[in-house]
This record gives structure tokens, C-alpha cells and sequence, in this order.
């Protein structure tokens, strides 16, 4: 599903004698693969080593790639030619949770998984190429989007577009509780305390903008320390650059292990009463691990640090409780989920959002203006300036209903298998290296894949199955 992001434009990248990986993040609406997260252009993983850029113009890595996507072939069911695979793509009956799927009616079939019942609600994926159905691969960039948040969409602008928090008049008044109603469906999805803990922002890259301006300029200082680890997404390193220049605090960086996990006893090593913050994944984009985000919020709290956790790539395709992770912040984003883009959320502990200075200025987070000086508002609106993307916002909702319909328990578990599937099916595949830790009884391991082939450029690979794989049109997400 769900969630983090290909790079279309930098694909330019290997004409230069660039390198990078491969990724397949799968897709529950598809016919074959589960999720997501990631955000694009993820974060690089410093530990592998890269393989070097080879030209389309070698005979012999022609015949390789070649050997190899016949190869990954017999690892993508769903394709034209393409082996029986984990599941087969055909004509799927309507999704069963009727309040939340508004797919077109159509005689039912029995069906073998949930990618079945669910890829008809889906309705970009009814579209054929060469008389293939379309796999889409691409959802570490973005999930696609079900007939019930379109629907909700088109009714907003439709029937009652209208500013929230500002009118009087009937459309205003039912903008204003749609909005709001969205911001209790993600609250209750993530089992927040409050519903004002939610702030709507445009995505998760600015939500953590928000911490590392709001909470970070006010909070650190020269000498303080700021661990992350080298998994974590750009958007999460960036902004804590830039507090880091501005405060003097330091970046203290948590490596990988032999098996390409982050280290979590020299993130343990690494903690002191220097440490302010401590800003982790959940579930990283690029390596598919899971970190013990419990434990660290324990460890965390001795030493008095905040904990932020980017979600992105848990949100989507497990249960999540903010209460029982305990950290102090946490963000995801719409369109990782089956929302629109363009929205997003953080969830902050109350007290901690109450104490912290406006992100920005204007309408909604005051609560009165002077010509000198002016009050604010609580949180959230202390922290939504301006008109907010309310469609995008009601239709997070209604992608929140969806997925809730489905239930993210279930959810979750059919994930494990695909991603199970998916990792033991590239392990067959001759000079594939795959990035993360190997998925078993105690580790669990996302649905998605980063893997480099031997002398073969990812870039060359993809676009070798997009002609060879693809009559079915698979996308991909790439890591250059």
C-alpha cells in the first residue's frame, strides 16, 4: 500500500557513473505485492556497497540483464507470461465492506486473497497495457487511491467547498465538521488521547519541519545531541541539519549491523544527558526493518530525550498505538495510506504541543492580533496557518475508513506472507544481493525489497522487466 517515493528524474544518473538500488515497494490493491512507505528519494543506506554503472551498449551485460529478468520474471505473478506466481490477476469481485467501497457492481468469483477483494476498488488499476492488466509497483512513491476517497473527493467540491473555521453560513458549518471529523478518524486510528494531539500538515517531511523549528530552535543549544540513524529518510536528516547549524547541537549517527539493520546497542551506547532528541523510523523504507520504537522511547526517557518517529511506512500496513509507543511526536503521510497527497499528519503529546511556538504565521493560529504583538491559539490550530487543504484532509478520512473496513490486523498479516514471498523469491534469482535484515520468526520484515544485481545497473534492470515483465506495465521505485 503505503507508504516514502520513487525519483523518476534522477534516473539520468547512471549515464554519469551512477549507481544506486533497486526497490519493489508492494501493493495490497495490486494483483500481486503489499506495501510501501517511504517518502522520495529516500535516504541512501551508507553500509552496502554499490555496484558500478554498466551501459546498455555491453554485449555481455545485455545477455546478463537479460538472464536475470528471465529470471525475476518467475518472481512477478500477474504479468503476461509470466509464471502462476503467488497469486493469478483476473477479474476480482466488489470489495465486501460496503460503507467504504464504491466500486462499480460486477458478478461475483471466488476469490484466493485479499490483494483480490481489494484490486477491483482500485479503479487505476483496470486499465490494460498491450492486453495486460497494470501491476503497479511504485508504492514506496505513492499508494493509489480507492473509489470511496475519489467519491468523497468529488462530493466536497461538489456539494459544499467552502473555508472551515471562518463562517457562519450552512457550507462552511458542514466543511468545518467534515474537517474535524477527519481529524478524530485519524486520531481514533492511531488510539491518540486527544484529537487536538492531531495536526493536519502537508505532508510528513514538514511535519517533522514543524518539530525541528517549532520545538528544536526553542529547545537545543550548543553541546546538545541529536541521534538519528543512517537509515532514516532524508526529509528526517535535513531538517535537524539545519537546527543543528543554527544551535550548535550535534548529529550523532546510529550505523548498521552486519545484517544491514540500524544497530540498536550502539543507538543504546550512544544516549547521554546530552542526547535532546532522538529521531528513528518505524519501519525503514529502504532496508524493510522494523525498530523497537517501545524500548527506545524507555531508553530515551532515562536520559530525559523526545522521541520523534517517522511512521511513514507503519501507518499504512499495521496497527499503530501512539500511546503505547510513548513517543513525543510521530508523522505519516496522506498518500502513503490510500489518501490524497498534499496532507498529512503529526501526532504530538498535548503538553508538549501547548509549550511550543507557531510554525508559521497568519489565519487560524492566532487567537487575538495587535499591532504590536498577538496571542495564540491551542493546539491544533496554533499550528495551521491559513487555509488548510480541506478536501485533501476529508479525503485522508474517508481512505482511513477504507482501510479501518479492511482492518489493519488483517492488513498487516497478509503483508508478512507477500513480503515473505517476495524475499525468498528474490534469493532464487542468480547475483541478486537484497539489502535488510531476512525476514523469520522474530524478525519482521516490510513487504518491500532494495537489491542490487551484479554489474547490472538497477536503473538498466528496470527497464529491462518494464519491456520484458511488462506487457503489465510494472513500476518501479528507485534509489539512485
Amino acid at each position: 500500500m503505503t507508504g516514502g517515493s520513487g525519483q523518476a528524474g534522477r534516473v539520468n544518473a547512471r549515464h554519469n557513473g551512477g549507481s544506486g538500488i533497486s526497490r519493489l515497494a508492494l501493493c495490497l490493491e495490486a494483483d500481486t505485492w503489499g506495501p510501501q512507505h517511504s517518502h522520495s528519494g529516500r535516504k541512501k543506506p551508507q553500509a552496502p556497497n554499490r555496484t558500478k554503472t554498466l551501459s546498455f551498449s555491453s554485449g555481455a551485460a545485455t545477455a546478463r540483464m537479460a538472464a536475470t529478468a528471465a529470471a525475476l520474471r518467475c518472481c512477478f505473478p500477474g504479468s503476461s507470461g509470466v509464471g502462476s506466481g503467488f497469486v493469478k490477476a483476473k477479474s476480482s469481485r466488489r470489495g465486501w465492506c460496503a460503507a467504504a467501497v464504491a466500486a462499480p457492481s460486477r458478478e461475483a468469483e471466488p476469490v484466493s486473497s485479499l490483494g483480490h477483494r481489494t484490486r477491483v476498488d482500485f479503479p487505476i488499476l483496470h486499465q490494460e497495457f498491450d492486453g495486460a492488466k497494470l501491476v503497479y509497483f511504485d508504492n514506496g512513491a505513492t499508494s493509489q487511491k480507492p473509489y470511496s476517497v475519489m467519491r468523497t473527493l468529488d462530493e466536497y467540491y461538489r456539494s459544499y467547498n467552502s473555508n472551515v473555521h471562518r463562517g457562519i453560513h450552512a457550507l462552511s458549518a458542514k466543511a468545518t465538521q467534515a474537517y474535524e471529523d477527519a481529524r478524530r478518524k485519524v486520531a481514533n486510528f492511531v488510539n491518540a488521547a486527544d484529537s487536538r494531539e492531531i495536526i493536519f500538515t502537508r505532508n510528513a517531511t514538514e511535519a517533522i519541519n514543524l518539530v525541528a523549528y517549532s520545538w528544536g530552535l526553542s529547545n537545543l543549544k550548543e553541546g546538545d545531541e541529536i541521534v538519528l540513524t543512517v537509515a532514516e529518510h532524508h526529509s528526517a536528516i535535513v531538517p535537524w541539519q539545519f537546527v543543528s547549524q543554527k544551535t550548535g547541537a550535534t548529529l550523532k549517527y546510529v550505523g548498521l549491523t552486519k545484517e544491514n539493520a540500524p544497530d540498536i546497542e550502539q543507538l543504546k551506547r550512544l544516549l547521554s544527558n546530552k542526547t535532546k532528541i532522538v529521531v528513528v523510523h518505524h519501519v525503514a523504507n529502504v532496508l524493510g526493518s522494523m525498530l523497537p520504537i517501545e524500548e527506545i522511547v524507555t531508553w530515551s526517557n532515562r536520559v530525559g530525550a523526545k522521541v520523534l518517529v517517522d511512521a511513514c511506512q507503519s501507518v499504512p500496513h499495521m496497527p499503530v498505538d501512539v500511546q503505547k509507543l510513548g513517543a513525543d511526536f510521530l508523522v505519516a503521510s496522506s498518500h502513503k495510506m490510500c489518501g490524497p497527497t498534499g496532507v498529512g499528519f503529526l501526532h504530538g503529546k498535548f503538553e508538549i504541543l501547548s509549550s511550543m511556538e507557531p510554525f508559521l504565521g497568519g489565519g487560524e493560529m492566532i487567537a487575538d492580533v495587535f499591532q504590536d504583538k498577538s496571542t495564540y491559539a491551542e493546539p491544533p490550530s496554533r499550528f495551521e496557518a491559513g487555509t488548510p487543504a480541506i478536501g485533501e484532509a476529508i479525503g485522508l478520512g474517508a481512505a482511513i475508513d477504507y482501510l479501518s473496513c479492511i482492518g489493519m490486523e488483517q492488513i498487516h498479516e497478509y503483508e508478512k506472507e507477500l513480503g515473505t514471498y517476495l524475499y525468498e523469491s528474490l534469493l532464487s534469482v542468480p547475483n541478486v544481493q537484497i539489502y535488510g535484515p531476512a525476514p523469520s520468526q522474530t524478525v519482521h520484515r516490510a513487504p518491500l525489497c532494495s537489491f542490487n544485481i551484479e554489474n547490472v545497473h538497477p536503473t538498466d534492470i528496470a527497464e529491462i522487466l518494464d519491456l520484458q515483465v511488462c506487457s503489465s506495465c510494472v513500476l518501479f521505485s528507485f534509489l539512485l
